[in-house]
């Protein structure tokens, strides 16, 4: 008899034939004692082989392992890597090298790339971040405003949100230009569980339109207007309108941004056949501070970017059936300013009537 033979107790062979019979265990576990018990029947290497679909020198390792320590020779024993502790020094480094660009060319960190590049793990480097805010990945893009009266115009028109004058009507006035009547040319498929709506990448463009609107910010009503063409006319005649829905002893403030549009002769014909109404601008790439365009934004999102239009008369329809019945059910913008000395050092955040 060779010393290479594996021969079982009658309690190993018991052990092991339960132990290849399990469906809970793990399947590397119920791998190897199935391997020895086809070594212990005498089955060649070949048979094995191909019924565990395993290799040579993995029953070989195995079946020397079982003959120098029995049943515990199946167990596996893997140290594991070694924990990593994050002291205040190695999170420092890792923060700093954050903020340095990566030496390949790439423009920011990734997880992998910095932890390959100080020797640590990701997760390390996933956790420092975490618990620093950093995610790299992430870009956000500003626009600073060169208006050197930015202070005193911005304080103008908070203060017309916050402190609105007595007996006076405030609206917030702009356009949202070239708005695209898109028609697709393959069938929506809706909605299902598990599955987003989905549109064809193809679409027809019938043409364009603009809208006017002019957001009442006591009601936070809208009243819009569609037209065909962007111009000084349209603009002015849409302000008639806006002017028509005020009783004539009322004061109007209108807030507004500085487009060409909206300086011509004929913008200044209307305020003077109109001293009631008296305009208050935006200081310089700072829309952000009129709360109409907190409504464009509203209707982009829930009418123009998923629409299907087979017209512009039809994307005009669909327009104004949006605004009648958000204008149903308007309420005004909570507008808050909680820290005017952050930005605005004016104490005084009220209409200045400039």
């Amino acid at each position: 008899m060779r010393t290479t033979e594996v021969l079982l107790s009658e309690e190993q062979s018991k052990e092991l034939s339960s132990i290849a019979q399990s469906r809970s265990l793990p399947a590397g576990y119920v791998f190897r004692a199935r391997l020895i018990l086809m070594l212990a029947e005498g089955a060649t290497f070949s048979m094995i082989q191909k019924q565990l679909r395993t290799t040579a020198p993995t029953i070989i390792r195995w079946k020397a392992r079982f003959l120098r320590l029995g049943m515990d020779g199946l167990d596996t024993h893997h140290p594991g890597q070694a924990a990593s502790v994050l002291t205040p020094a190695l999170r420092a480094k890792i923060l700093s090298a954050t903020r340095k660009k990566p030496g390949d060319g790439s423009t920011h960190w990734s997880c992998r790339k910095l932890a390959a590049a100080l020797g640590v793990s990701k997760d390390t480097v996933h956790r420092t971040w975490r618990e620093a805010g950093l995610r790299p990945h992430r870009l956000e893009r500003y626009m600073a405003s060169d208006d050197p009266d930015f202070e005193s115009k911005a304080a103008d028109i908070i203060g017309l949100y916050l402190n609105p004058p007595r007996h006076a009507a405030v609206f917030c006035v702009d356009e949202k230009t070239a708005i695209q009547a898109l028609n697709r040319l393959d069938p929506v498929l809706p909605l299902t569980p598990g599955r987003a709506e989905r549109h064809g990448f193809e679409y027809y463009r019938h043409g364009t339109l603009s809208l006017y609107a002019a957001l009442d910010t006591a009601s936070g009503r809208v009243h819009g207007k569609t037209a065909a063409r962007h111009t000084s006319r349209e603009f002015v005649a849409f302000l008639q309108e806006v002017v028509s829905l005020c009783p004539r002893h009322k004061q109007i403030h209108i807030i507004l941004d500085n487009l060409s549009a909206h300086k011509t002769t004929l913008v200044r014909e209307f305020l003077e056949k109109n001293p009631r109404v008296q305009f208050h601008f935006t200081p310089t790439y700072s829309s952000w501070l009129n709360q109409v365009e907190l409504w464009f934004s509203r209707i982009e999102r829930e009418v123009i970017a998923r629409g299907i239009f087979t017209s512009v008369s039809d994307l005009a329809r669909k327009l104004r059936r949006y605004i009648n019945a958000y204008s149903a059910n308007a309420r005004p913008f909570q507008w808050k300013y909680s820290d005017p000395t952050r930005r605005i050092r004016t104490n005084d955040l009220t209409a200045t009537g400039h």
